[in-house]
């Protein structure tokens, strides 16, 4: 799931259905998509953890799921860090 994050943020267009000229996504919709895998992927965990505790699921699978919400929002962390400091570098230029 992290690396189909990092493609969605990455990839600046698609191609449309007609094949015949790329479609921009829009930065925007790349965050935005990256937000709703952060929260996917953190009820996801909860849902394991929850099911773990009722003694449906077991351990395994919980750790792998709180490492995977982990991963996505640290990922997601960082892009925001990186946006914050080229905004940040932007500013800092003389006009």
């Amino acid at each position: 799931m992290a690396i189909e994050m990092v493609q969605a943020a990455t990839q600046a267009a698609t191609i449309s259905p007609s094949g015949a000229k790329p479609v921009s996504s829009g930065f925007g919709e790349s965050l935005e998509s990256m937000l709703k895998a952060v929260e996917t992927s953190g009820a996801e965990a909860n849902d394991a953890v929850k099911q773990m505790m009722s003694g449906q699921g077991d351990v395994h699978t919980a750790l792998i799921a709180m490492q995977h919400a982990d991963t996505t929002f640290q990922l997601t962390v960082q892009v925001r860090n990186k946006l914050v400091q080229a905004y940040q570098d932007i500013m800092r230029m003389p006009i």
